[in-house]
């Protein structure tokens, strides 16, 4: 990391609760203004071959809360003026609403000079999300997520629609957040804990102006026949979803989290996210999201927060270090491992970096802000068994204590955009700039020494020309690319092929995403990916086939001995739900695999073996035969919640030669088991003599 030593730069400390003190409910110290924004630059720090400069700053932004930047190289911003205001005593200090704001660099010089304000209404309070799609925008703001459309390309809204109504957590950091256009031509998206359920309206056009007021609206009942709430049945706390672009075919994909602020889709379409641990304790955590999983901020079956856990914990000796693993219950079945804990944090924006204008280092890697330590950083990842392992990577960070990022975005250059709340706190229901003209809020940009910014002209008539844009690091752009080129089906089939047939992996899953739909052509394409020497394009192409709702059963069959533990993964996911007489026993052909140290692995297949624990379970006690008192086999068990799965952990139970540690750890898979074999197995181990 290259610094820039900071001068007149005055510090004021902050909690990870953002309690501010009675002094810093005031402006920022080292001033307000352009100025004072391009000379609290001398402060930061950012990593070697890069350099930081500033695009924005007040008073043509402020508080910015989340951002986007499209295929122009426009810089969107939602605004938090009026943050919490519908409860703290400041109130209302912008009574027209919350802006979203255009910014734009019109002479070409490196600063923002241009600004339009695309949307404002007291109906937008610090919205959590935006996503520019073309001439729609996707406003996240509970209780409703917004499709605000600009019909005649004046830079303004012209048309409301209503997506999803009925969330909760209302001028709340905890409710809905941003969607991203996935590589599959779908939306994702998540919400907080705070969030608790997702509603259609059953009208979606809404006038333009004011509050939408009383909606009639129905329950969303996702693809796997579920109420999507969260009162357990089964998903808890905050969410993980994805849908069609009009809202359509709601999938939930991983639920149990506090506050993933973000999600995070790659080019393989594998998920990544943050979660933000319980206010004053210092379990941040990265996710690699496995799909359908269970991420255990409560009780899977209580509800229980950490605290009862970590209490019991405690009175039998646990360590300190062990208190982030009780938070998120990772030592219960059913619950997928962490990828990566960062201590105390404020989690927020979070992006895959597929571009290569930064340093290698950050290719195809996470890339995220957390406010409280006030830093963007990377999070290079290895595979490691079904699951990763990471580190981090520093790009950029200041000692002064008003940094707060809220968003980073790719450009199409290949920059990065941060936009900085500005502020002495870190939210949490309070700001320290309580005035409006004594508001701050920066945008700043990242990139390699002395590289001018600029967005490539775009072609989007010809498939040449849309295949070129589908190659692009920024996401508008390839919303664009892939709309394109999905219309044009079979006339972008040559030209897709030649991305197909090149030597990057994510770009040729790009192109294999179009290609495996063309109508017709489904089947090829997914085959040659089935057959590829990459893993992840194997990935990808059962990914595809689950999606199009081809026959998996053939596909799982000529990869359940695939050499990658990866694609044995995404397997075993395949068989979730999947009624087919012949699911039991490739199902447990993959579990014969396990090797007894691969969580990831175990947790895979029990989301494959959901609702079909008993066939299962019996289909792999039958292929393992008595080769079942091993480390492998007790996994299996104690993750498997069939009718025979009782007896056997009262059995290891009985092993004389655990140790209590080891006795807990079994006993605690029964609490996630009911029934009178249950019963009888309690029992059975309370009248052994």
């Amino acid at each position: 990391m290259k610094t820039i030593s900071s001068k007149g730069i005055v510090s004021i400390g902050c909690a990870s609760l953002a309690i501010l003190s009675h002094n810093a409910l005031a402006a920022n110290p080292a001033g307000v203004g352009p100025e004072a924004a391009r000379s609290s630059l001398r402060s930061f720090s950012v990593a070697e071959g890069l350099e930081v400069s500033l695009f924005a700053s007040e008073p043509m932004v402020r508080n910015p809360a989340d951002m986007d930047v499209d295929a122009r190289g426009r810089v969107w911003v939602t605004e938090g003026v009026n943050y919490r205001s519908s409860f703290q005593k400041w109130g209302v200090l912008q009574p027209q609403g919350d802006r979203i704001v255009i910014l734009e660099d019109a002479n070409g010089d490196g600063v923002a000079d241009k600004e339009t304000v695309f949307y404002q209404d007291p109906s937008v309070n610090t919205a959590l999300g935006i996503c520019v799609l073309g001439n729609k925008v996707i406003v996240s703001d509970s209780p409703h997520v917004f499709v605000l459309t600009d019909t005649d390309g004046d830079g303004k809204a012209d048309k409301r629609e209503v997506l999803f109504t009925g969330i909760s957590g209302r001028d709340h950091d905890h409710g809905v957040h941003a969607f991203v256009f996935g590589p599959d031509g779908k939306l994702y998206f998540n919400m907080g804990n705070e969030g608790k359920q997702l509603y259609h309206p059953l009208v979606t056009d809404v006038p333009l102006h004011g509050e939408v007021g009383k909606i009639e609206m129905k329950p969303v009942i996702d693809l796997d026949g579920n109420e999507v709430n969260n009162h357990g049945h089964p998903y808890r706390m905050g969410m993980v979803f994805r849908c069609d672009l009009d809202g359509s075919h709601v999938e939930t994909l991983a639920w149990n989290f506090r506050n993933n602020y973000e999600v995070a889709v790659d080019s393989f379409g594998t998920l990544w996210q943050s979660d933000n641990d319980d206010d004053g304790n210092r379990g941040v955590r990265i996710n690699y999201v496995l799909e359908f999983g269970n991420y255990g901020y409560a009780d899977e079956i209580t509800g229980a927060g950490w605290g009862e856990a970590w209490t019991k914990a405690k009175t039998k000796g646990a360590p300190e270090e062990t208190k982030v693993f009780y938070e998120w219950h990772q030592y219960d079945p059913g619950v997928v491992p962490n990828l990566l804990h960062t201590g105390a944090g404020s989690p927020t924006g979070i992006l895959i970096y597929e571009g290569r204008v930064l340093p290698q280092i950050f290719w195809n890697q996470v890339i995220h802000c957390d406010a409280l330590p006030r830093i963007v950083r990377a999070y290079p990842v290895q595979a490691s068994g079904a699951g990763y392992k990471a580190e981090t990577k520093d790009i950029l960070t200041t000692p002064d204590n008003w940094f707060r990022p809220s968003d980073v975005c790719v450009a199409p250059d290949g920059s990065l955009y941060v936009a900085d709340w500005n502020d002495a706190g870190v939210g949490g229901h309070n700001m320290a700039d309580q005035k409006l003209d004594a508001m701050t809020g920066r945008i700043y940009r990242v990139a390699p020494r002395g590289k001018r910014a600029s967005a490539p002209a775009l072609n989007l008539k010809t498939a040449p020309g849309c295949v070129e844009a589908l190659q692009s690091p920024n996401q508008a752009t390839r919303y664009l690319a892939w709309t394109s080129l999905h219309d044009m089906e079979s006339r972008a089939e040559k030209d897709l092929l030649k991305l197909w047939q090149g030597k990057d992996p994510r770009m040729r899953a790009r192109a294999l995403q179009l290609l495996a739909r063309i109508q017709g052509q489904e089947s090829k394409y997914i085959s040659a990916a089935l057959k590829d020497p990459n893993s992840d394009i194997r990935i990808t192409g059962l990914r595809i086939a689950r999606q199009l709702k081809v026959d998996l059963i053939p596909l799982v069959k000529s990869l359940a001995h695939d050499t990658s533990v990866q694609v044995r993964r995404e397997c075993a996911i395949a068989l979730r739900h999947n009624s087919s007489p012949e699911a039991p026993k490739l199902w447990a052909q993959l579990a014969a695999q396990h090797d007894g140290r691969d969580r990831w692995y175990l947790e895979a297949l029990g989301i494959g073996a959901d609702r079909q624990w008993d066939s299962f379970f019996d289909a792999w006690l039958s292929e393992v035969g008595r080769q079942c008192n091993n480390p492998a086999a007790r996994d299996i068990i104690w993750r498997s919640r069939s009718k025979k799965t009782p007896a056997l952990i009262a059995s290891i139970i009985k092993d004389k030669s655990l140790t209590p540690a080891e006795r807990e750890h079994y006993f605690r898979s029964l609490d996630f088991i009911s029934g009178p074999e249950k019963e009888a197995a309690l029992v059975e181990l309370l009248t052994e003599k």
